[in-house]
């Protein structure tokens, strides 16, 4: 392993900023409007003395860390407030460690203090997600090198220990230094389960000059991957599929997507009756044979108790919502699960740490049978975006959910000065309006790749609400 430098945090201050959506976002049992965006900065010291600061964002967004049906929004939302709160704790007790080294020692102390507060390992790893995040920025900008450098040349101090014993005997050293960042991705457009389709769908418009219906969508930023929210009710889905079909199907040059369940389903077999029916219909032929992976169909409570082979041997099923423990996939593995979604609200070190579990599966395979994607907790522009865009180019993904630029209304919320210094900073990225910029289905990414964690401007603390006086912000 490469010599990683090892520093304290010498502090974490934790802020927040409300979040109002254009458009809302229905997605599994929620149609969220509006979210509260958490803030993190980060100030470490090196063992030599210097100092340094990172930030990191990330939406709040409710029913998806905890689908309680008792809990209200402002109750998910306290949650993971809680979350950053106990990280925040843990990280500055002054212990000298890695930039890893600091994700591993508070690993279990985490989710063990959160489950004393009722909190889901999930909205535990909340927390650690975006403090690792800032801790990491922190080293990348006292080092002087963009964040895929850092972690080419592991000086974050990635290694296998105790929490990952399937690893032993892989070089991830090795693993790490054959990562490449790209120079653009693919947008997965999603489809969200009340997004209006085509012209003729009633729907109450924004008529904010940005496109609303699928059709405008495509038109507007030529998307060729889609990812579509299926709802549980199966002559529901497929009637709104077909729609969708009619619309995807007129695409010159075909198009790919991916299905989300979103915990819609009490068993696989609930999830493998919408794939049959789906492939009895001729008005989904296409769209079926685009499909190349179906996301966490069933409820978390059951997903990884059920061998999920029937429906992975026609489309491979991976696992988001469940992914909530650094053994996760290992489970899912041996249930029948092929994938695993990236998503920095869950943490940076668990996604590498699994697409490292893929490069070893596949090579004891033989083939390319496991897989990673990059989805969106509805990810809003500036920090949270780009830094997510860095994460999942390097782990070598090529398309990437997108879909807090299309609900969500770019650095709207921002000062006009922050706008400003985030559109000069990554012109390929942003528009003039500072809104994400797609061409052609394609996101830009050579802005990213300077000195820190994918970021060349930062967001103002001064136009945000400390986050321990926030309650009620909405």
């Amino acid at each position: 392993m490469s010599s990683a430098p090892t520093f304290s945090v010498e502090a974490v201050e934790l802020f927040e900023r409300p979040v109002k959506l254009r458009m809302p976002f229905r997605f599994g049992v929620v149609t969220l409007t509006a979210a509260p965006q958490a803030f993190v900065r980060a100030r470490i010291r090196l063992d030599d003395g210097r100092q340094a600061q990172g930030m990191a964002a990330e939406l709040m967004a409710p029913k998806w860390f905890d689908k309680n049906p008792g809990l209200n929004n402002d109750d998910n939302f306290e949650q993971l407030r809680n979350a950053l709160r106990i990280a925040r704790g843990l990280y500055t007790d002054g212990g000298i460690d890695s930039a890893f080294g600091h994700f591993v020692r508070h690993y279990q102390a985490q989710i063990g203090r959160a489950a004393q507060q009722g909190l889901n390992s999930l909205v535990a790893n909340y927390g650690p997600a975006l403090i690792d995040r800032a801790v990491l920025d922190a080293l990348c900008r006292a080092l002087q090198l963009p964040f895929h450098e850092v972690i080419r040349r592991n000086l974050a101090g990635i290694q296998v220990t105790p929490l990952t014993p399937d690893l032993r005997g892989f070089d991830l050293d090795a693993f790490l230094a054959g990562l490449r960042p790209a120079e653009a991705i693919a947008a997965r457009h999603t489809v969200g389960l009340v997004d209006p389709i085509t012209a003729s769908d009633a729907h109450d418009a924004v008529n904010d000059g940005l496109p609303e219906t699928l059709e405008e969508v495509v038109s507007t930023y030529g998307h060729r991957w889609f990812k579509l929210k299926v709802a549980g009710n199966v002559d529901a889905d497929v009637a709104r599929l077909l729609r969708i079909a009619s619309v995807l199907d007129r695409i010159d040059g075909g198009y790919r997507s991916t299905l989300d369940g979103n915990e819609q389903y009490d068993s696989i077999d609930g999830a493998l009756q919408l794939w049959q029916r789906m492939r009895a219909e001729p008005g989904l032929r296409r769209l079926c044979d685009s499909v190349i992976f179906i996301e966490q169909p069933i409820k978390r409570a059951a997903a990884l108790a059920q061998d999920v082979g029937a429906l992975s041997s026609q489309k491979p099923v991976i696992l988001d919502e469940s992914d909530d423990s650094l053994d996760a996939f290992v489970q899912g593995k041996a249930r029948g699960y092929l994938g695993v979604s990236s998503k920095t609200c869950k943490g940076l070190y668990k996604s590498i740490l699994n697409r490292a579990r893929c490069a070893k599966w596949n090579a004891e395979a033989g083939t390319e049978r496991y897989i990673m994607s990059a989805e969106d907790l509805t990810i809003q522009a500036g920090l949270a975006l780009q830094q997510d865009l860095a994460l999942v180019s390097l782990l070598g993904i090529t398309h990437s959910e997108r879909n807090g630029h299309h609900y969500g209304r770019g650095l709207r919320d921002a000062p006009e000065a922050e706008r400003a210094a985030f559109v000069q900073a990554h012109a390929d990225l942003y528009d003039r309006d500072a809104r994400l910029r797609i061409d052609g289905g394609v996101i830009a990414l050579d802005s990213l790749h300077a000195p820190g964690y994918a970021h060349g401007a930062d967001p103002d603390p001064q136009a945000m609400q400390p986050l321990d006086a926030a309650p009620g912000l909405l």
